[in-house]
Order: C-alpha cells, then sequence, then structure tokens
C-alpha cells in the first residue's frame, strides 16, 4: 500500500507542475467546460475526433493538484483512442474512484489516482476532468459540474 501512496504522490506531483496537453485546441470539434464548486476547479476540455478517434486533446483550467493532474493524466491516456475505448477507460476510473474494486493493474499510471479515495471530498476534484469527457464524447452537453 505504501507504493500506491508514493506513487500518488509523485505522479500527483508531477502532472501538476508540468502538465501535458494543457492549453487551447483550436478547430475543436467539442468544447466542456467543467467545475466543481466544492474545490473551485475550474476546466475547459477540448476535444478532436476524427473517424471515431480522438485525434487530439487539450485542456485549460485552475485547480488543485489533484484536477490538474487527473486532467493531464486523463488527456495523455486517451489521445489517439477510440471514442469506445475512451468510455470504456471512464467506467473503469469512476469504479476505482468509487472504491468499487477497479482491476489497478490494468491502468497503469492512472491507478494513481486511486490514492485520492483516501481523502473523500478530493474524488470529484479527481472526476471532474473524466466527467467533462464523458460529457463531450456523448455530445449532450457542453457543461458539467461535480454538484
Amino acid at each position: 500500500m505504501n507504493d500506491l501512496k508514493d506513487l500518488y504522490r509523485e505522479v500527483i506531483l508531477d502532472h501538476n507542475r508540468a502538465p501535458r496537453n494543457f492549453g487551447e485546441l483550436d478547430g475543436a470539434d467539442r468544447v466542456v467546460e467543467g467545475v466543481n464548486p466544492l474545490c473551485g476547479d475550474r476546466m475547459t476540455l477540448y476535444v478532436k475526433i476524427d473517424e471515431g478517434r480522438i485525434a487530439d486533446i487539450k485542456f485549460k483550467g485552475s485547480g488543485c493538484a489533484i484536477s490538474v493532474a487527473s486532467s493531464s493524466l486523463m488527456t495523455e491516456r486517451v489521445k489517439g483512442a477510440t471514442v469506445e475505448e475512451s468510455m470504456t477507460l471512464f467506467d473503469k476510473i469512476h469504479e476505482m474512484l468509487a472504491g468499487n474494486g477497479a482491476a489497478l493493474d490494468e491502468l497503469d499510471k492512472l491507478a494513481a489516482l486511486a490514492g485520492v479515495r483516501e481523502f473523500p471530498t478530493r474524488v470529484k476534484c479527481a472526476s471532474l476532468a473524466w466527467h467533462a469527457l464523458k460529457t463531450a464524447l456523448s455530445g449532450a452537453e457542453d457543461r458539467v459540474s461535480t454538484e
């Protein structure tokens, strides 16, 4: 368990200091605003889809280290993936954050987000980007909130 805690700290700090895919994406097919009122996290997710794949994805915004790191990890993982693969990944992350025994070995670096379960008020910080992704891929809305 200490290894997971160490991984959690290391990955969160790294992705918060140097977030991957940070910035606006010109020509995005879908743009979703996300907010976590509890913590004050705000983000905008930009997604470009080509032939059923996430051709490019970026985010911008501000928030706590967990929110920024989760957004960075998510964009890094789903870039190039199919919409279907990304939706399946959303389900796995949601299951993991809810503490429902997701298979951590299938998640690689994303397993570091499991550490947030020790801080229930931070689960919404970690899940904000993932809910924005699900919303963007379903095309249902252009805004998502953790409330």
